[in-house]
C-alpha cells in the first residue's frame, strides 16, 4: 500500500468513527422516539405522535446521508481501481458498490415511508 492509498484509508476510518458515533445517537434516539410512539398507543396523545413522526424522519434522513456517504465513496473505490489490482479485489469492489447502492435505495424507501406513515399505521424500524 501506498503513501497515498494508506492518506486515504486512514481518513475513511476517522469518518467511520464518526458515523458509528451517530449510529449510537440514532440508537439512543430511536428508544426516545419509542416512548412517544408508545405514549400515542396507549393515551392517544396526538402530540407524541407527531413527536414520534419528526424524530423518525430525522432519523432516515440523517440515514440515507451516511449511506450517500457509502455510495460516494464505493463509487470512489471503483474508480481508483488499477489494471493491475487482482481480480479478486476487482470483483469485491464492484460488490460493494452494488451492496451499498442497495442499501442507499433502502434508505431512501424507508425515508419516504416514514414522511408518509402520519397515522404510524407502519412500524418502520432503524435496520
Amino acid at each position: 500500500m501506498n503513501k497515498e492509498e494508506l492518506s486515504r484509508r486512514l481518513n475513511q476510518l476517522k469518518i467511520e468513527d464518526f458515523i458509528w458515533i451517530i449510529y449510537i445517537v440514532i440508537i439512543i434516539m430511536s428508544f426516545y422516539s419509542n416512548t412517544f410512539e408508545r405514549k400515542y398507543f396507549l393515551y392517544n396523545d396526538h402530540k407524541s405522535k407527531e413527536t414520534y413522526n419528526k424524530i423518525t424522519i430525522g432519523i432516515f434522513a440523517v440515514l440515507v446521508v451516511i449511506y450517500a456517504y457509502f455510495l460516494k465513496d464505493s463509487i470512489e473505490d471503483v474508480k481508483s481501481l488499477k489494471i493491475y489490482d487482482t481480480e479478486k479485489k476487482k470483483k469485491l469492489t464492484k460488490l460493494l458498490l452494488i451492496g451499498s447502492f442497495l442499501i442507499f435505495l433502502s434508505g431512501i424507501i424507508f425515508l419516504y415511508i416514514a414522511i408518509e406513515n402520519e397515522d404510524i399505521d407502519v412500524e418502520v424500524a432503524f435496520n
